[in-house]
């Protein structure tokens, strides 16, 4: 068992020549280490611990933010064969508590950025690379009603840095009891405008940049042209069918979702970037149903928390797209039962005849769409 030292006796290890080493990820140091250590990861340290002691007989301190993580980090180092290491008590709390001086980085610390994404930093997938990944990142979210809210809330608040969200109406207050970004303040308030308002003081780091446009064949390719992902948040089946088929031609993964009174659907369609390889939307709906087999919430009703747990899958396949962690829905529809409180995965496969996303086939142009699910 390796020795549990106090700050003091490591203080004065440290001048007597031992080596003193800080295994807290990168984000923790960068608020300041106690003076005289080297930073190390503990999974860098663990991995490859020769790179940073010279060999098995010097005497080494470990320590991190509160002596959790150092003494295992330690016991890890003495079965590699280490044998003068310890781990001091108290960590970094302890020694700086104690009068123990601390260094400080010469850059400009960004507090907001550690104490907003705390939760996010301290995930190993993530940590602090991760986070400003998702910084300059972009997404377009497609609808601001009741799927786009959760997603934009969700995205917002763990710092994707560019939104983009596009909706032509204005807030109902039929709306209000699921689409959760508007209030009744804002009824006949434009839903983008309304968005941006609450996105704005949830995460005043974000961007987001409201477009009170309808989408359409005109302006889809300037609207996700540079975005990273796309979120379906229409819920109608023209503007499925177009997202699908512009980020086929862009290469832009689109993260579906479709909720109908109790039920609701999720999947992530990304047959631009892996032709033949992932399926489209097509291949899993040729055509659109009629008119009469679908129709949408005003006419049937919806369940109002239903495009909540809808919109936040949404979001979550969104971020893990963004971070490349985790196995996103690509070729899997997830069916949500919200009576039975159920979920299923039904596997996709793309059609090898699909007019859009065959490995051969040419981009075909857009079409009516509006016309095209109608059945006209």
């Amino acid at each position: 068992m390796p020795k549990d030292i106090t700050p003091r006796e490591a203080s004065h290890r440290l001048a007597q020549g031992a080596r003193l080493v800080d295994v807290r990820e990168d984000h923790e140091r960068e608020l300041g280490m106690a003076q005289g250590a080297i930073g190390v990861s503990r999974a860098e340290l663990e991995a490859a611990p020769h790179r940073y002691i010279p060999g098995p007989d010097v005497e080494v301190m470990l320590i991190c933010q509160s002596g959790g993580r150092s003494m295992l980090a330690a016991e890890q180092l003495q079965r590699l064969g280490f044998a003068r290491v310890s781990s001091v008590r108290g960590g970094t709390v302890m020694w700086q508590a104690e009068g123990f001086p601390m260094s400080r980085p010469e850059v400009e610390v960004d507090a907001d950025f550690h104490e907003r994404y705390a939760r996010h930093l301290r995930l190993p997938e993530i940590g602090a690379r991760g986070q400003r990944r998702l910084e300059a990142a972009s997404v377009v979210v497609v609808g601001a009603g009741g799927l786009g809210s959760p997603a934009a809330f969700y995205l917002a608040a763990a710092g994707v840095g560019q939104l983009r969200l596009v909706d032509d109406d204005a807030v109902d207050r039929s709306n209000l009891q699921r689409q959760i970004l508007h209030v009744d303040a804002d009824i006949g308030v434009s839903k983008v405008e309304s968005a941006q308002t609450r996105l704005s003081a949830l995460n005043p780091r974000v961007a987001v940049e409201p477009v009170a446009e309808r989408l359409g064949s005109a302006n889809v390719e300037r609207l996700i042209a540079d975005a990273d992902v796309v979120i379906d948040g229409g819920d109608n089946f023209p503007v499925r069918y177009l997202l699908n088929d512009a980020c086929i031609h862009l290469r832009k993964p689109l993260v579906y979702g479709a909720v109908h009174r109790f039920e609701g659907q999720v999947s992530v369609f990304d047959a631009g970037r892996q032709r033949g390889r992932a399926p489209c939307y097509r291949c899993l709906f040729p055509e659109p149903p009629p008119p009469e087999a679908a129709p949408n919430c005003s006419e049937v009703g919806v369940l109002g928390v239903l495009p909540g747990v809808v919109g936040m899958l949404q979001a979550t396949e969104a971020l893990k797209l963004l971070l490349h962690i985790g196995e996103p829905l690509a070729g899997r529809l997830l069916h949500f039962d919200a009576l039975g409180m159920r979920f299923r995965e039904t596997r996709l496969a793309p059609d090898p005849d699909c007019p859009l996303c065959a490995p051969d086939a040419p981009f075909p142009g857009y079409i009516d769409y509006a016309a095209f699910c109608a059945g006209g």
